[in-house]
């Protein structure tokens, strides 16, 4: 049975059973605390925690997944992978531990025939835990599980919590008997290799307190309403269904597998070596499929670097196995043709996926040229100080300046006989991480606990967004936290979150930066609103500081947002829409949006491009925005259905997360947007958009930034003051500025030719008389000293190879020179054949001299160059070089 058909039955078999089909979220998480969705029960959470009301009491999913804390491991065994889909059945207060258990039985053990997946009953082994008396009778007395094929186990395997305080509850495990040539028998209790997990029941029935790991926590009492949380792994069942040894084997991977063998001629199987490169492969490339599919784009931070690494892994583990060209094109289409028949947006979005894919691969080969110098020189300065290690930070700038993954650097120190302080690499790794969520969450939370917020919540509700209609109106404190607790009142001069039950104030998302504004209480006191944010679903947390009086909860207030800043607001993010459009139009659906920033006056978009953007593209999209500002079309927001705004070519951003019920804003006849932003009414209140520009973010992903309104026409102002200036300047018409200006800028470039020219010849009539003042150092001739300070680095090479070739017969010379060039020490040295022949390399003097000099340096042993950061350290340097000299001859 193919992965396709076991996802079709999963979802039929629960729709059939009252569950609410719910399509898979995105990878890209709706969670400060998560890069990417990695379990099933992700987009359910705020359902578990409370925070929002199911859509339905009973649900269904195929949840895709991303994990990756183990991700050197993916193919050195057969377990480990990055992707994976997750089905889930959901029940919110409805059916518990018997439906979910007659569910389960039923769906796995029903033939074929008749919609199930046709498992024989007894090859299906049943895990509870210790004490759940209630699962194991329904298992043994209600579905005729045998009571020897029934096992309990411990906190450790047989409970679920989220690893914070809230739902917990005992599980029940499904594991299928592989048989006896996996392993002895006995149960999952002895072999979880033979007897292999296949489908998770979790009985949400307690609420657990604060603890560490799996285990040291307590239980503090029953929920009010119990639920049903449960996860079958997809491609294990499909490894049972399919008969083949292990996931890499099934259909999605199988396939990407046999064309990287078309490419490389690399046979799996044959080896442990190339077997571990296949599997990398198959892996990372199916996952990197999916992640650009919902928006992800290579990057070095977050999710974009977790794109970034496996993609280059697995380019990498390509070329290990012999392939010389490119061959992303080819494993993409291979992926896309065979996930597209779960996910048909695959197949619609083919050529962005493969046009990021493509520039991210050209990217990494070119940083592997680039990053192998690099990594030399390294190597080098390590082994000259007598190094056996190469430093984490080395490593770490390696990935983070080059994108070379940690065993790509592992593998070519080893070639060079060193090893890598890995440690000290994922320590710098793990501190960026951690400097990346922290960054996220407290932008979110402002560092408050969560759970405060959560309370909130279920006390008063969802925050009531009036400003779609207006910018101020009453409302009520129904929350106040000071210095991130709740608090029952605050004080002037306190910095205060504020929940208000219904509020004008826009909280920051979409891309649109939050209101500013004040609320004002009938007491008299002032809160001076600087940002709003939703830490949770639904709620907006205004947060600010009080400026007269004392604030409480249960006051009333008259919130009133910044009317000037709103409007800004709003041009900027109508003059976003119509620059997405434009480019669409102008690039095609390749320039999907990547991400954008709303602010007053002006905005950023981020969009799909494997090249820059001409400039004469440019200037017609630019051009084009303003006809349609001209044309002073309507902008209209309506709220339908998400089925309705796809039929009607709405729109909708890669990586947001979107409702059943949607808001579609539409200008005139040229633009259609999932959007939850404030816009103009009209076209014609933009006044002007001016584009500064575009340039590159990231591995395929070009940036746009952009002036509106009242800020396009002072940039404007000013260009036309620089243009009049320019104009005086040179003495002509504005359009004969570029090639005035050309022709100044041609003959001052001539003229610093000649004068680098002068220079040089001067530089070099030096060669002569430093040549026969060579000091005589026990027959070698040594050349020492310094040049003017400026000379370049190819004068002074030019100069170091004349007076050595100045040094008569066959006597052993040493030619080392130095200079300060732009504030820093510059030396060239080098070596004859005969001085060479008594152990004098250019190499190692120089090695000597950088590092007097506060750096390092390198070459042949003929000639070799270095440099560093001190100038007032080359007379040492100069008597360090003596003093080697001498030691060796």
């Amino acid at each position: 049975m193919e992965s396709a058909e076991i996802r079709r039955r999963w979802l039929s078999f629960f729709e059939e059973r009252g569950h609410a089909v719910v399509p898979s979220a995105s990878l890209i998480a709706d969670d400060p605390t998560l890069l990417l969705v990695n379990a099933g029960m992700v987009p359910f959470k705020p359902y578990f925690l409370g925070e929002t009301k199911p859509p339905a009491p009973r649900a269904t999913s195929v949840q895709k997944c991303v994990r990756t804390p183990d991700i050197e491991e993916v193919g050195k065994t057969t377990r480990h992978g990055t992707f994976f889909q997750m089905c889930g059945n959901f029940s919110f207060g409805d059916y518990f531990k018997e439906g979910a258990i007659k569910y389960a039985w039923e769906l796995l053990t029903s033939s074929v025939a008749d919609g199930g997946y046709g498992l024989e009953p007894e090859k299906l082994w049943i895990t509870v835990y210790l004490d759940d008396d209630e699962a194991e009778t329904i298992w043994r007395d209600v579905v005729g599980v045998p009571a020897e094929r029934i096992q309990r186990l411990g906190k450790k395997d047989n409970f679920w919590s989220m690893g914070v305080p809230g739902p917990c509850g005992p599980c029940s495990e499904i594991n299928y008997d592989r048989g006896p040539e996996f392993g002895v028998e006995g149960g999952p209790a002895v072999n979880d290799e033979r007897y292999v997990e296949i489908w998770n029941l979790v009985f949400m029935q307690y609420e657990r307190g604060a603890g560490d790991g799996k285990e040291d926590f307590p239980i503090l009492g029953d929920l009010p309403s119990k639920n049903i949380d449960t996860g079958l792994g997809l491609e294990r069942l499909a490894m049972i269904l399919q008969g083949v040894q292990n996931m890499y084997e099934t259909d999605t991977l199988r396939v990407v597998m046999d064309k990287a063998t078309e490419l490389t001629g690399v046979q799996y199987g044959a080896a442990r070596g190339t077997d571990v490169s296949m599997r990398v492969v198959a892996d990372h490339i199916r996952t990197s499929v999916m992640l650009i599919g919902d928006g992800v784009t290579p990057g070095n931070e977050g999710r974009g670097y977790v794109l970034r690494r496996i993609m280059r892994r697995a380019i990498r583990n390509m070329r290990l196995m012999g392939a010389t060209g490119p061959v992303v094109q080819d494993l993409v289409d291979v992926v896309i043709n065979t996930m597209g028949q779960q996910y048909p947006e695959l197949v619609t979005d083919r050529k962005r996926i493969e046009t990021v894919a493509l520039a991210e691969e050209a990217a990494f080969l070119k940083a592997v040229k680039g990053g192998t110098n690099i990594l030399d020189t390294a190597v080098t300065e390590t082994k000259a100080a007598g190094g056996t290690v190469l430093s984490g930070d080395k490593a770490f700038l390696l990935h983070d300046t080059w994108g070379f993954p940690i065993d790509l650097t592992l593998e070519m120190a080893a070639e060079q006989g060193l090893s890598v302080d890995e440690p000290g690499f994922r320590r710098l790794m793990q501190e960026q991480r951690d400097r990346a969520k922290a960054d996220a969450k407290a932008k979110k939370t402002g560092h408050a606990d969560m759970s405060a917020y959560r309370e909130i919540a279920d006390g008063s509700g969802a925050t009531e967004f009036t400003g779609y209609a207006t910018t101020q109106g009453e409302s009520t404190i129904v929350g106040l936290l000071v210095n991130g607790v709740s608090a029952p009142a605050a004080s002037e001069g306190d910095e205060v979150e504020v929940v208000l039950d219904r509020t004008p104030f826009y909280a920051e998302g979409g891309g649109q930066l939050a209101d500013q504004g004040r609320i004002k209480l009938d007491s008299g006191a002032i809160i001076n609103v600087r940002d709003v944010q939703q830490p949770v679903p639904g709620v907006s947390v205004h947060k600010g500081s009080v400026q007269v009086g004392e604030v409480t909860v249960g006051a009333s207030a008259y919130a009133a947002i910044d009317i000037n800043r709103r409007r800004a607001i709003a041009r900027a993010h109508s003059a976003t829409h119509l620059t997405h459009q434009a480019l669409r139009d102008a690039l095609g659906p390749t320039a999907a949006q990547a991400g954008s920033e709303n602010s007053p006056g002006r905005f950023r978009f981020d969009f799909g491009s494997p090249n820059a953007v001409p400039g004469t593209v440019l200037t017609d999209v630019e051009q084009k925005i303003n006809d349609v500002l001209s044309r002073e079309l309507d902008v209209t927001a309506e709220i339908m259905s998400i089925d309705e705004a796809k039929k009607q070519g709405a729109i909708a951003e890669f990586g947001e997360k979107y409702g059943e019920r949607v808001r579609v804003v539409t200008i005139g006849d040229f633009s259609k947007e999932l959007c939850g932003g404030t816009h103009v009414g009209n076209t014609a209140q933009l006044g002007l958009v001016k584009l500064l520009g575009e340039s590159s973010i990231g591995s395929g992903v070009r940036r746009v930034e952009a002036l509106v309104g009242v800020d396009a026409y002072n940039f404007l102002a000013k260009e036309h003051t620089v243009v009049a200036q320019l104009q005086e300047l040179v003495k002509g018409r504005p359009e004969e500025l570029p090639e005035k200006i050309a022709s100044m800028l041609g003959k001052l470039k001539d003229a610093e030719k000649e004068i680098e020219k002068f220079r040089a010849e001067k530089v070099l009539q030096a060669a002569a008389g430093l040549a026969e003042n060579a000091q005589d150092i026990r027959g070698v001739a040594l050349v020492v000293g310094t040049v003017p300070d400026g000379t370049g680095a190819d004068d002074l090479r030019k100069l170091v190879l004349d007076v050595r070739g100045r040094i008569q017969g066959d006597r052993p010379a040493v030619v080392a020179l130095f200079t300060t060039a732009n504030d820093r020490p510059l030396t060239v040295i080098a070596t004859n054949e005969a001085a060479r022949e008594r152990g004098l390399k250019a190499g190692d003097l120089v090695r000597t001299a950088a590092k007097t000099l506060g750096g390092g340096g390198g070459g042949k042993p003929d000639v070799a160059q270095g440099g560093g950061q001190n100038p007032a350290a080359i007379p040492e340097a100069i008597a360090a070089v003596e003093r080697l000299v001498v030691e060796t001859v």
